[in-house]
């Protein structure tokens, strides 16, 4: 099976200067838990609930002034929409994340992989595998 027959279609991103408490409103609108983060049509962080949390509520900053560069992981791991979906499993389980955007050929965003998508794909052993590896203490 390929990754683009697992994937959440329709993914968009926000802006680098997007205010943090706009991102969890969305994440709390839409119910997900990260949100890519793009600039210049290119794929450059991603912010989950738990970036918001741990490096926006902590980092001694006032919390309102705070954007998603702020806070954002900017090191993107990605999978394309052609990658066969034990492969794009692999990276999850070998980089221990939860969630992937998915790249078209021509290296846009088009949808996110997530832990929910793979359980509902996958087989339950492969699945099962992906929850231990990304569930384990980094």
């Amino acid at each position: 099976m390929k990754v683009e027959e697992a994937m959440h279609k329709g993914a968009e991103w926000r802006l680098p200067e997007t205010p943090i408490a706009e991102l969890a409103e969305l994440m709390r609108k839409e119910d997900i838990g990260a949100v890519p983060i793009g600039e210049n049509d290119r794929l450059v962080g991603m912010v989950t609930d738990r970036d918001i949390a741990c490096r926006g509520l902590t980092s001694g900053k006032e919390v309102s002034r705070l954007t998603a560069r702020d806070v954002m992981t900017d090191q993107i791991i990605y999978c394309t929409t052609s990658e066969e979906l034990d492969d794009a499993i692999r990276l999850m389980e070998n980089h221990q994340i939860r969630r992937l955007p998915v790249l078209n050929g021509k290296k846009r965003m088009v949808g996110m992989l997530s832990l929910g998508d793979v359980s509902h794909a996958a087989s339950r052993e492969l699945s099962g595998e992906l929850v231990q590896a990304v569930s384990d203490h980094h």
